[in-house]
């Protein structure tokens, strides 16, 4: 098992009750939902980075495009 590190981080006050949400439906800790999606999210920007031969900026913006992509056709 990887060693924790415990931090302190300032986050929208929306953007963590979606985490709060989260933990209690899945039944998991805030923290194991945060390091979930801090992986998913940094893996895909490599992924991006990579198949795009892009730096980290460009890996960033193309991954956030796709993300207003899926959510637009989402909400339709």
């Amino acid at each position: 098992m990887a060693k924790r590190v415990k931090t302190t981080l300032s986050l929208d006050e929306e953007l963590m009750r979606h985490v709060r949400v989260r933990a209690a439906r899945t039944g998991r800790t805030q923290s194991e939902v945060l390091e979930e999606a801090l992986r998913q999210g940094l893996g895909a920007v490599q992924r991006i980075r990579a198949m795009n031969d892009a730096d980290e900026e460009e890996a960033l913006s193309l991954a956030s495009e796709a993300v207003h992509e899926v959510r637009a056709e989402t909400s339709r």
